[in-house]
This record gives C-alpha cells, sequence and structure tokens, in this order.
C-alpha cells in the first residue's frame, strides 16, 4: 500500500517536473523512459492499469502512432499531450522502439480459454487471430477490463477519433457485445 502511494507520488512528481519545465537530459531516451515508467510500470505493469494501458511489448508501429497522435493534439491527454509535445519525432520513434523490444508482462500473458463473444471475430482481421496485435493494429489481448471498455466506448461515442475505422467497428456493436469482448480480451 505504502509502496504503491509513494510510486504514485513519484511519478505524479516527475511528470509535474517534466510539464513545468525543462528536464535534464531531455534528449536522453533513459530519461523518458523513466518518465514513461512513472505511469506505465518499471517493469511493464501499469501502477493504474483501469487508466494506463501496458505498453510493453505492444506494436512499435502503434505506439509510435499514438505518440504523434499525442503530439500533434489528435488524440487528447492531459497527461500524454504535453509528454509527447516535449520530445521531437525521433525521440517518440526511439522510445516506441524501446517499449516494444520488452516482453509483455508475464502476469498479462495469454492463457484465457473462454468462448470468444459474439462480435469479436471482425477484430482479428487487424488485431490478430489471438488478439496480439499485428503490423496495423495493438495487442488487446491481457489489457484491463476497464482501459479496453472505455477505449471501445470512447471510439463507439465519437471521444476518441485518431483512428478512422475503429468508430464504425464500435458503433457497430451493442455495448453488451462491446463490455463482452472487453471482459473477454482482458481474461488472455
Amino acid at each position: 500500500m505504502l509502496k504503491s502511494r509513494l510510486s504514485v507520488i513519484f511519478g505524479a512528481g516527475m511528470i509535474c517536473a517534466l510539464v513545468a519545465g525543462p528536464v535534464v537530459a531531455a534528449d536522453d531516451i533513459d530519461t523518458k523512459v523513466q518518465l514513461c515508467a512513472a505511469c506505465h510500470g518499471q517493469n511493464g505493469e501499469p501502477l493504474n492499469p483501469k487508466t494506463t494501458p501496458i505498453i510493453w511489448g505492444q506494436q512499435s508501429n502503434y505506439l509510435f502512432k499514438e505518440l504523434h497522435d499525442f503530439h500533434s493534439g489528435d488524440r487528447a491527454s492531459p497527461i500524454m499531450g504535453p509528454l509527447a509535445k516535449g520530445s521531437s519525432f525521433e525521440e517518440l520513434r526511439a522510445l516506441a522502439n524501446y517499449f516494444a523490444a520488452k516482453t509483455w508482462p508475464a502476469s498479462h500473458a495469454s492463457g484465457g480459454t473462454a468462448v470468444a463473444p459474439e462480435g469479436s471475430a471482425m477484430c482479428r482481421a487487424c488485431h490478430g487471430q489471438n488478439f496480439e496485435g499485428g503490423q496495423p493494429a495493438p495487442r488487446l489481448a491481457g489489457l484491463s477490463y476497464d482501459y479496453l471498455i472505455s477505449a471501445m466506448n470512447g471510439f463507439a461515442n465519437g471521444d476518441r477519433t485518431n483512428n478512422l475505422d475503429m468508430p464504425g467497428f464500435m458503433k457497430e456493436l451493442s455495448p453488451a457485445q462491446r463490455e463482452a469482448i472487453a471482459r473477454y480480451l482482458s481474461t488472455l
């Protein structure tokens, strides 16, 4: 409990330091990795998996696209926006490659055996047969239910618009289908 609180305080302090002023050795990727770890975790386990996705072992092109979108404002976040805007595209690419080269956290390794719910088949075209991602799309297997349902509903409701295809796909699904798919994916 105390360790968790200290991690949150440390993470918030590092983020505030970056947003408030320049970071010493801002071009140093190791420094930026430590800033990412403040929320996304030192070993790939996010401090708050309900709102923060796993980025270790995620697709490099997807990570870069999201960082690019935070940088350009195509995806809004009061935390990620300023962090991404404080980096060059070369640094964002280096960060994406760094985290993509990491191994997906073992506690989130695929292991689900439930039957895929109705509506999830369309997700496989981009996210892969086992929902572990592919060239155009991120890994979904093993992300938290809360994060997944928030992203899915964000696309369906038009709150998240940095992907041309996802809003249409998510609008085709009922809220109950999105919930079932998010639950299923979180168990993989």
